[in-house]
């Protein structure tokens, strides 16, 4: 035997395949889910595989998280573990030992560590919920601020500091992946900061619904009520899942009432302003407009490139800032797509073993790149706003000027320099050979009257995530 070499037994074989499927597991997770939910919920697993790579024991830090990722995630990552090994696997979950519940990674595999005792909750069982389900990684500290969410961010660190007075309720909207949730979990946990007895809960508009339902099925209103009406602080994200279901708005209602009544704070996030909502309760459209209402814009190129420089410093990774440039230009979207063009950057960094570039960049990214490139043209843009506004594609490139058709040229224009490389001239020339004067002008104007007309900007929303698909 080589000196210095370790023999190659069964037990290192086994230990290093089940920390190798758990691992694949994770990066694939990593990829399909929102960054704050694996964050909040996979990245802290830890995982006992069997020499067999039959059976993958998830190891949990306590009874509400078990309970919590037993009904949301056991279902996909029995699938996905399946589908990594090509064989069946049993998975289970459990309490961790304390030790365990820190580390977050791989443990060998089954019968090499202490016993561990393997917990199944009944459908119906008593969980105790913690008192915030705030994530304490998503401060202000952790937010980039630039000029799409600095009114945003002002606001609620406002109401972080002096909560129970001015704008509540607070309410935010904006497209997916733009940082709305991370700012409602800034805010809780900058007021735990302040003031650790006060009682704060961050919750999805879903799980309200849900809770809901189990206190008219099990008759438990009191102990609803208990919950909801004792806090100092409620965050619920998403509040336009609560349309069409008239049971929950009126429970939210009285929740919110009575949360007013003894000055406690209200922070809600939409994916639009409170009068777009549909088949929402007019008295509780009132109420969400009754305090103070912001948007958070998509982010802009400065703020794109330093997200990716701090998220990738966050993982360890070095992102040169032409890199950085190259990825935010061609990411545009949200912060959600962002991140997930990093991540692909650095695993593909990884794997490969190059340093991060232009050229590992425009690689990694072949696929994206190639969808933004086949969807986005100004032509599309062209028929989409025509389209939306009902007129005819050949009005953008006539010479007509009644406001009903030069406005949504005005539109097209904007969104042709926003979601595309076209300069200024390149766009004129598309518009029916118009000066390039005309095409900033137009810029201008739709750009300026974005951030004061909020049915402008929630129309121009419409169109993006439209044309992105």
């Amino acid at each position: 035997m080589t000196e210095g070499i370790l023999p190659l037994t069964a037990d290192l074989v086994a230990q290093d395949a089940g920390q190798s499927l758990w691992q694949s597991c994770l990066d694939q997770l990593a990829l399909d889910l929102p960054e704050q939910q694996f964050n909040t919920w996979i990245r802290p697993l830890s995982a006992q595989v069997s020499d067999d790579i039959s059976k993958v024991v998830l190891l949990v830090a306590n009874r509400f998280k078990l309970d919590w990722i037993r009904a949301q995630y056991s279902l996909p990552i029995a699938a996905l573990l399946e589908k990594l090994c090509g064989q069946p696997v049993q998975l289970e979950l459990a309490i961790a030992p304390r030790e365990a519940a820190t580390r977050g990674a791989a443990q060998p595999a089954l019968g090499r560590t202490p016993e561990i005792k393997t917990v199944v909750l009944a459908e119906d069982a008593k969980v105790e919920v913690p008192k915030s389900r705030l994530n304490n990684l998503l401060t202000f500290d952790t937010l980039v601020e630039g000029t799409a969410n600095r009114m945003a961010r002002a606001a609620a660190t406002h109401v972080a500091t002096v909560p129970g007075h001015l704008y509540n309720p607070l309410f935010i909207y904006g497209g997916v992946g733009l940082g709305k949730t991370h700012l409602m979990h800034a805010v809780g946990n900058r007021l735990l900061q302040d003031k650790p007895g006060a009682k704060v809960l961050y919750i999805h508009a879903e799980q309200f619904v849900s809770d809901v339902v189990k206190a008219y099925q099990r008759k438990t209103f009191d102990e609803f009520k208990d919950k909801y009406h004792s806090l100092d602080l409620l965050l619920i994200d998403d509040v336009q899942f609560f349309a069409n279901k008239d049971r929950t708005q009126e429970e939210f209602f009285n929740a919110f009432e009575a949360l007013l009544a003894k000055k406690s704070h209200i922070v809600m996030t939409s994916d639009t302003y409170p009068k777009g909502l549909t088949d929402i309760h007019e008295r509780l459209v009132s109420r969400f407009d009754s305090g103070l209402t912001v948007a958070i814009e998509p982010p802009e190129l400065e703020m794109r490139v330093a997200i990716l420089i701090n998220k990738a410093r966050a993982e360890g990774a070095d992102m040169p800032e032409e890199v950085a440039f190259f990825v935010a230009k061609n990411v545009r979207s949200n912060v959600r797509e962002l991140e997930g063009a990093l991540r692909k950057c650095l695993a593909y960094s990884r794997f490969n073993q190059k340093e991060i570039s232009i050229a590992l960049a425009r690689e990694a990214l072949r696929d994206l790149l190639s969808i933004q490139n086949r969807q986005i043209s100004v032509e599309n843009i062209q028929k989409t706003v025509a389209d939306y506004y009902k007129i005819k594609v050949a009005d953008m490139y006539s010479k007509k000027r009644p406001a009903s058709i030069a406005r949504p040229r005005q539109i097209a224009m904007y969104l042709a320099k926003e979601l595309t490389k076209k300069s200024l001239p390149e766009i004129g020339e598309l518009f029916g050979g118009r000066d390039h004067t005309t095409v900033l002008h137009a810029v201008r104007k739709i750009g300026g009257e974005r951030l004061q007309v909020i049915e402008l900007n929630q129309q121009l929303h419409v169109l993006e995530q439209t044309l992105k698909g």
